[in-house]
């Protein structure tokens, strides 16, 4: 898993719209990358609602949202359509992007173990360096912790 002080691993994948996502395209912005297990669930929906809900406090600190997990993307564009999601969920559905942030891996719930995509989120500067990474956000409160750890006050 990437630390903080290095270089954010680059990627390109495609949005619940479609679009192109690189991260190399918000170079001089700041980044709040969260990578979450599945669409649709609860605490997954609690934490996409929690940046929803903040979204415009985020922008208006100047940091971007993206979001990642194995879904493809009907799914991610089913899951933000029905929560009305405004920043982009990229689809990796062949885990290149999960890999290289080192979020996929096995994971231990209730003492079964299983591969699964762990919950973390890498808060980007303008330059591409990793300043933070939350191992366990805690998805109610997870504006209010990046605009924190970015030093923002409203």
């Amino acid at each position: 898993m990437p630390a903080p002080g290095t270089l954010a691993p680059t990627f390109e994948g495609t949005s619940q719209d479609k679009d192109t996502i690189r991260l190399s395209d918000y170079r001089g912005r700041r980044v709040a990358l969260y990578f979450y297990p599945k669409d649709d669930t609860p605490g997954c929906t609690l934490q996409a609602c929690n940046l929803r809900d903040g979204y415009r406090d985020l922008l208006k600190a100047g940091i971007a949202v993206l979001g990642v997990s194995g879904d493809d993307v009907a799914s991610h564009e089913q899951f933000a359509e029905k929560y009305e999601l405004p920043f982009p969920l990229i689809a990796d559905p062949d885990h290149q992007i999960l890999e290289a942030y080192g979020v996929w891996g096995e994971r231990n719930l209730y003492g079964r173990k299983f591969m699964g995509i762990k919950r973390t989120t890498f808060l980007i500067d303008e330059e591409g360096v990793i300043i933070n990474v939350f191992k366990r956000p805690k998805v109610k409160e997870h504006t209010d912790e990046i605009l924190q750890k970015f030093g923002v006050t409203l």
